[in-house]
């Protein structure tokens, strides 16, 4: 299959060559587990059933997952689509709350079957989609259906951002109308014993030195969903990675920048969201939102 499938319009058979992604047209996967570190709506108390997909059409300085999207050496495993929904199996059986399909871009053709072979199998849970959100919305249009909740990046307004710290030209712009499509398939979140069920939720990461980027983005997109949508506005930057030559980012968000979005985003008239209230992290350096990719839960 020659592949166009997101913005990047590699138009190679990833079967032969890899396109931007780094990754082949059979699924591959880095770790299957219970993740108790997403928001409390996804994760719960029992755990999201999370997948990692390796691989990523963006190239972020700053990825915290940059073992397996940028720099994938050996930690990931091919799998094929009756393996996969085993997997998915698996996860509902050890109580798991939703199956999260963390960055899933490169295999968005092929996630409608997926998902209709799990559920064939007996898969009940929500189906979340964990996004980038640099998507083309042809593409988004064939998991109309298949997806219950969108679980959505938004990184950046300003362009020269985007192409400064992920590579990426047009980003807001993209992600935009993917996340517009995305709500146009889910509609208005809707929770169940306080688990989101179906809906967008949108995710701020923000960047140190660019608290005005994020707040463009949150007026943005409260103006055209209002709390229809769910937003998550995130503290747990790290500079990881690259960062380290990006001065202006290579330290993290100060109270002072996060608690101005908070109170920007509540003033704005935002109810419908998550903040996280204090920074977590692993020997002082790594997020403990990070997990090791040993390829464990693939067996």
């Amino acid at each position: 299959m020659i592949c166009n499938i997101c913005p990047r319009k590699c138009n190679v058979d990833r079967d032969k060559k890899l396109g931007i992604c780094g990754v082949p047209n059979d699924f591959a996967i880095s770790k299957a587990m219970l993740h108790f570190w997403e928001e409390p709506s996804v994760s719960g108390k029992s755990g999201s059933g999370t997948i990692f997909f390796a691989g990523c059409n963006m190239r972020c300085v700053f990825c915290q997952n940059f073992e397996i999207s940028q720099e994938r050496g050996n930690n990931y495993e091919i799998v094929n689509e009756e393996k996969l929904a085993d997997i998915m199996i698996g996860l509902e059986n050890k109580g798991a709350n939703n199956i999260n399909l963390v960055s899933p871009m490169h295999y968005a053709h092929k996630i409608p079957t997926l998902v209709d072979l799990a559920r064939k199998k007996g898969l009940t849970i929500p189906i979340v989609y964990n996004t980038n959100s640099y998507e083309l919305v042809e593409t988004l249009q064939n998991l109309n259906g298949k997806v219950d909740v969108y679980l959505a990046d938004i990184k950046y307004c300003d362009d020269e951002l985007s192409k400064k710290y992920s590579k990426t030209k047009e980003y807001f712009d993209v992600a935009f109308e993917a996340i517009k499509e995305m709500y146009y398939q889910v509609g208005k979140t809707e929770f169940e014993d306080g688990l989101l069920k179906r809906g967008v939720l949108v995710r701020i990461l923000v960047l140190p030195t660019h608290v005005l980027d994020a707040k463009r983005i949150i007026k943005k997109l409260y103006n055209e969903f209002g709390n229809n949508i769910s937003y998550s506005l995130m503290n747990q930057y790290c500079p990881l990675y690259k960062a380290t030559e990006y001065p202006e980012i290579n330290r993290d968000l100060t109270v002072k920048e996060y608690n101005r979005i908070v109170d920007y985003a509540m003033n704005l008239g935002i109810e419908n969201g998550f903040i996280q209230a204090e920074k977590m992290r692993e020997n002082g350096k790594k997020s403990i939102y990070t997990p090791d990719f040993d390829l464990g839960g693939i067996e």
